[in-house]
């Protein structure tokens, strides 16, 4: 099924890009969210007269991305958790937790845009998380996790 995308979107396309998605990718998830729309002559045209205004929104979006990430970067969070003798936790530090933490810091942060590359954090230290907070910006966070007394 071939979609125009109404934003940039990670690994499939820039803004007004024309890409063939799976029809339950499209169906399901690009057109109710608002990323795309059926490439339909009707939906082309109605995409081209409004083409100032997404590019516009999409610049928005862009720059305060760049803000979030200029203020997040390199920010430490410390989560204190219970832990076994061999210094593993007993449960594991999931995006949600550290998401939860960031927003205490003052930092908007949805659970989303963290990347876990190994799964959740089960054991104690220091660990780099990568965050995606636009397909084209991206900063880290440096999450400790210490005993908890």
């Amino acid at each position: 099924m071939e979609v125009i995308l109404l934003e940039t979107i990670q690994n499939l396309g820039d803004l007004g890009d024309l890409v063939k998605v799976r029809p339950g990718y499209a169906r399901n998830f690009l057109v109710p969210q608002g990323k795309a729309a059926p490439a339909t002559p009707e939906n082309r045209a109605k995409f081209e007269a409004q083409r100032k205004e997404l590019e516009i929104t999409a610049d928005e979006k862009f720059a305060r991305a760049q803000r979030r990430a200029q203020t997040m970067g390199g920010t430490t969070v410390e989560l204190s958790r219970r832990v076994s003798e061999e210094d593993k936790l007993f449960g594991s530090v999931t995006t949600g937790d550290i998401a939860e933490a960031m927003q205490q810091r003052g930092h908007e942060l949805q659970k989303s845009e963290i990347h876990l590359s190994e799964g959740p954090l089960k054991t104690t230290g220091e660990h780099e998380v990568a965050v995606t907070l636009h397909p084209e910006v991206h900063c880290s966070v440096k999450v400790v996790i210490v005993a908890e007394e």
